[in-house]
């Protein structure tokens, strides 16, 4: 299996969890700890650990080798386009969810405080 990567490095943790080796960052320490990892051939117990282009893990147990490589120029571009969107998405519900507590704040009539009313005591609270 190839995992293309866009930034310089990416963990060992992010990996797994990325793709569904494991379902959550804190499971890595016990996955670690009971099979075997390997990093270009050696053995791997550091969940921090960069991975980096052409390296290349080995899960012996569930027969899965996984070899980071470069993505294309192309790749590379259509990756900026999605993050680009991403973040112009983002801005955008950002900006309504504040529109919208705006205007809610406007909706609300002010009480004054004859129209406010005193919570009920009870004897012996």
């Amino acid at each position: 299996m190839e995992y293309k990567l866009f930034d310089d490095y990416i963990t060992l943790q992010a990996l797994f969890k990325e793709l569904s080796i494991i379902h959550s960052g804190g499971a890595i320490k016990g996955f670690l700890a009971n099979n075997t990892v390997l990093f270009n051939g050696e053995d791997e117990k550091r969940r921090g650990k960069k991975l980096r282009h052409g390296d290349i893990i080995t899960i012996p147990s569930q027969e899965l080798q996984i070899t980071i490589v470069a993505p294309t120029q192309v790749e590379i571009e259509e990756h900026r386009q999605q993050i680009a969107e991403k973040a112009r998405v983002a801005a955008i519900v950002k900006k309504m969810n504040q529109d919208n507590k705006k205007n809610q704040k406007r909706q609300q009539p002010k009480e004054s405080n004859k129209t406010k009313r005193k919570p009920v005591r009870f004897p012996g609270t």
